[in-house]
């Protein structure tokens, strides 16, 4: 039965949950199936060779100091408000000893301690993929001197700045840019994304991700607490500590459960008059279903979530997205694939600029700007081989647009109501559907537009169709884009309901104002971190890059995919489902169990049996939740993070 909170241990400078292989809980529960085993071997010989009164003494003491040790556990969990999880099996050790049955009382040690080892393989195989994300992680830094030579330090002494050497094979220790010419990553363990990852000088290589064949050299650009696979542990950390409610509701039925046990052992005993009876009963009355199954089903669940690159925080989300009812979505970069392309750039009449000039000074200015748009701005400036210049006074008004004098001009860079307020002369300029357009100024004056295309995502629609058979009933976008834009991605997706223009505090209200509870609010950016903290689950899309949407949010989707979002869904539904089945199906199975030994149709030696065959059950049936069900969310899900002929990475 499970008791044992995870042991702690410290990895890439923070402190992580990791039971520990060889703790000293796994060595007490060892040594106790081992005696157990020993002394049951014992008994049997004994009474084989006629001794069977030794027997019966020598089985009832060792059962009797077995129920003394488990008392004392019994005394600490009743402290903790926590009974019935060791006063049924203490009371039906001494009862079957007081009546006889010494056979039965050695078989409820054995089983106790049986149990527990299956305990052990069931929190194993739950925490699988979190325990090999731990296990994983960095210990050590090759760092490189000023003279070139490699010294060899703790990862957490890596400081920004410091360039260090990844060899082959190695796991990256921290998240800095690639100095090398190019590198190949295998990123399985924060994305759940097979294929290996491409990077070229300049870019950002991300902690936890796993280096090619070739060594490469990484300037550091955070030191390891703060680098993305240290935050990964920290959620890794809040998960496994957590309860879900479900969880937490099977321990207050803990206490009905142990005094319906005490009332029918009675009964039995008063209608039979023999206290055989009340030993019988309290055999087959095990709390194993209430205490195992939620923790073992959310454990399973959390990390089924982590082998897809879904990092659920704690058990708690996990419930209340198996009962989401409202989707709320955010557009640029999660509905859409938040890479606009630009497809035209318009002077205005009094501007006196090129096209090239124009973008030259917008994409310079968007060099200090956090909005998604900005990247597609200077990308595009790099695509026609325009060079940038140098920027000072750069200020950034959230979600509007930015300023910053470049090249000796003052450039104003946003939306249309920014840019009208800064500037002379402005004028909109019509979009088509599906179009976005960015605003340009410089000294003052209103000088053109930057249109752009912003697609949407491939699997949209089909994610959306997965999360109305998930039982979504409403579905809402809330963007900060135009309105003809907006009504068209959301048209295109298949949702009903559109806000557009929206605030960050006006995305705040509209999810608060919502009635169909729970609210799922689905975002990416620094911008969606208010309303993903507001809505009752937060899905930080693609959190590579987004540290404030993932530190606001529930759940993190470590790869930039829509689909994950309704993977998510159905692995909570099927986790909550799992948990509750195991418990019903747990508990009316003891209670008929109960009632037939009662009756006095069930011995005490064979009621041990039957009550170890119940925990099994009811762990194996919680175990489930590792698993896809059979649902067209389930079907897909291997689909989505295997690509066919791609041989799988090393799971989170």
């Amino acid at each position: 039965m499970m008791r044992h909170g995870p042991d702690w241990s410290r990895a890439s400078g923070v402190h992580v949950p990791v039971r520990r292989s060889l703790s000293t809980g796994t060595l007490r529960r060892g040594s106790l199936l081992v005696t157990a085993l020993l002394a049951g071997a014992c008994t049997a010989i004994l009474v084989t060779v006629g001794q069977e009164g030794i027997a019966q003494l020598a089985a009832s003491l060792y059962a009797l100091a077995a129920a003394a040790i488990r008392s004392v556990t019994m005394v600490k969990e009743i402290v903790h408000g926590r009974w019935g999880v060791d006063l049924l099996a203490v009371i039906a050790i001494v009862s079957t000893v007081a009546v006889g049955e010494y056979a039965a009382s050695l078989i409820i040690v054995l089983m106790l301690a049986g149990g527990e080892a299956l305990e052990d393989y069931a929190e194993g195989r739950a925490v699988h993929e979190l325990r090999a994300l731990l296990e994983r992680a960095p210990r050590q830094a090759h760092r490189e001197g000023a003279g070139g030579g490699l010294e060899d330090i703790p990862v957490a002494e890596v400081r920004p700045g410091d360039v260090l050497v990844v060899r082959p094979s190695e796991v990256v220790p921290v998240d800095g840019k690639l100095l090398s010419d190019a590198g190949v990553f295998d990123e399985s363990a924060l994305t759940g994304e097979s294929l290996p990852a491409d990077h070229e000088a300049g870019d950002m290589v991300l902690s936890g991700s796993v280096n090619g064949e070739a060594a490469v050299r990484v300037r550091a650009s955070a030191t390891a607490a703060h680098s993305q696979y240290s935050r990964i542990l920290v959620m890794v950390q809040e998960a496994a500590a957590s309860r879900a409610p479900v969880a937490r509701l099977a321990d207050r039925y803990a206490v009905p459960f142990t005094a319906l046990a005490f009332l029918l052992a009675g009964a039995g005993w008063y209608l039979s008059q023999d206290p055989g009876r009340f030993a019988q009963v309290l055999v087959v009355a095990t709390p194993c279903p209430l205490l195992l199954a939620a923790p073992v089903a959310f454990l399973a669940g959390t990390s089924r979530a982590a082998h897809s690159g879904i990092i659920v925080k704690n058990g708690g989300t996990l419930e209340r997205l198996a009962r989401v009812r409202t989707a709320v979505f955010d557009k640029t970069g999660t509905l859409t694939k938040g890479k606009p392309t630009l497809k035209q750039v318009k002077v205005a009449p009094a501007a006196h600029l090129t096209p090239s000039r124009l973008l030259q000074l917008a994409a310079s200015a968007e060099q200090y700007s956090s909005h998604v748009l900005s990247g597609s701005v200077i990308d595009a400036a790099r695509v026609q081989n325009i060079s940038l210049v140098p920027g000072h006074r750069a200020t950034e008004h959230a979600t509007q647009g930015v300023t910053a004098v470049c090249d000796g001009h003052t450039v104003a860079v946003g939306k249309p109501a920014f840019i009208k307020s800064a500037t002379s002369g402005f004028a909109e300029t019509g979009l088509d559907a599906g179009e976005l357009a960015v605003y340009v100024g410089v000294d003052g004056r209103f000088c053109g537009v930057l249109i752009m295309s912003d697609p949407l995502r491939d699997n949209a629609v089909d994610t959306l169709r997965r999360l109305r058979g998930l039982g979504v009933r409403e579905t809402l976008l809330l963007t900060g884009d135009s309105r003809s834009t907006a009504r068209h991605i959301a048209a295109e997706a298949g949702i009903s309901r559109v806000r557009a223009e929206c605030l960050p505090a006006d995305k705040v209200r509209e999810v608060t104002a919502l009635f169909g509870r729970p609210v799922m609010m689905v975002g990416d950016g620094v911008n969606d971190a208010p309303v993903l903290a507001a809505a009752d689950v937060g899905v930080a899309m693609g959190a590579k890059g987004s540290t404030a949407a993932s530190e606001s949010a529930d759940v993190v989707i470590m790869v930039d995919d829509l689909s994950r979002v309704a993977l998510a869904l159905e692995i909570g539904r099927r986790t909550t489902q799992t948990a509750l089945q195991s418990i019903w199906v747990g508990i009316g199975l003891s209670i008929v169990l109960m009632v037939f030994a009662a009756a006095g149709f069930i011995p005490a030696v064979a009621g041990a049996l039957l009550q170890e065959l119940v925990d099994l059950a009811t762990i194996l049936n919680a175990l489930r939740a590792l698993k896809p069900g059979r649902g067209t969310a389930a079907r897909k899900e291997d689909a989505g993070t295997r690509p066919a002929g791609v041989r799988q990475g090393q799971p989170l």
